[in-house]
């Protein structure tokens, strides 16, 4: 599935695995590793709902976003779940339940907000030395806001150097030049296998608390600008947040 966009080939693609019971971890992080998506979720029943689990072609992760979208969208899709109800996730980063409203799937997320922070000492470096506004941290990722959108757009970071910084990634963002949007981002990870994440929904956890102190807004409109691209819906909900956007299906295979 492509996640965030209603457009084949866009977004960011994600493998969903749907199994009908949990699976030995190192079969899940192979077939992770064969599909070579930034992630690939492994799905299956329990209890009143479905565990997940999230796999990039190197290790498993905490919360991932675009492939709980991608996981809800064939569920609902291939009518396991009927449109009126409520997928319910159990996962590494707790309950995360998904709920469609109007055209789009709605996800609840907790909440990652960052903390201002000392700059690393490679980053610099790593970022081509762009004007930086702002650096804050969680226990995730570095979020590091610069002064253009154009500059993020067009930022080609060193991916080798930044495997030296203390994050899983870096979050670089900025206020957006186009009226559509409120803000852009771009995410990298390469220490967990993923030089770019085309759109990344756990990012936005942290850079909806992140601008919406900034702008005075619970509602925005946000664009990740990589190559692909995407847009998601984010709303501030207390310690949650509220993302939504779209999925398409591009292919099914079996496994044997």
């Amino acid at each position: 599935m492509d996640s965030f966009t209603r457009e084949s080939f866009k977004g960011n693609p994600a493998g969903v695995c749907i199994l009908d019971k949990a699976a030995p971890e190192n079969w899940m992080q192979n077939i992770a590793m064969e599909m070579n998506l930034s992630e690939t979720a492994f799905v299956y029943p329990e209890d009143n709902g479905f565990q997940l689990r999230w796999f990039t072609p190197t290790t498993e992760v905490e919360l991932c976003g675009h492939a709980t979208l991608a996981t809800a969208h064939i569920l609902f899709e291939t009518g396991i779940l009927k449109s009126h109800e409520t997928a319910r996730f159990f996962t590494r980063s707790g309950l995360l339940t998904v709920i469609f409203k109007g055209k789009f799937l709605e996800m609840n997320f907790p909440a990652t907000p960052a903390f201002p922070c000392d700059v690393p000492e490679l980053l610099g470096d790593v970022l081509e030395n762009i004007p930086v506004i702002a650096i804050a941290k969680n226990d995730f990722d570095l979020l590091v806001e610069v002064d253009s959108d154009k500059k993020i757009k067009t930022l080609q970071p060193d991916f080798t150097l930044m495997k030296n910084i203390d994050a899983r990634g870096i979050i670089v963002t900025s206020r957006a030049a186009n009226s559509n949007f409120d803000f852009v981002s771009r995410f990298f990870a390469p220490r967990v296998g993923i030089n770019e994440d085309p759109v990344t929904g756990s990012a936005h956890c942290t850079l909806g608390p992140y601008w919406g102190k900034k702008l005075k807004r619970s509602k925005m409109t946000a664009y990740q600008a990589s190559s692909r691209g995407g847009v998601i819906q984010v709303e501030l909900a207390g310690d949650r947040v509220l993302l939504s956007g779209e999925a398409v299906t591009v292919l099914q295979l079996n496994l044997v």
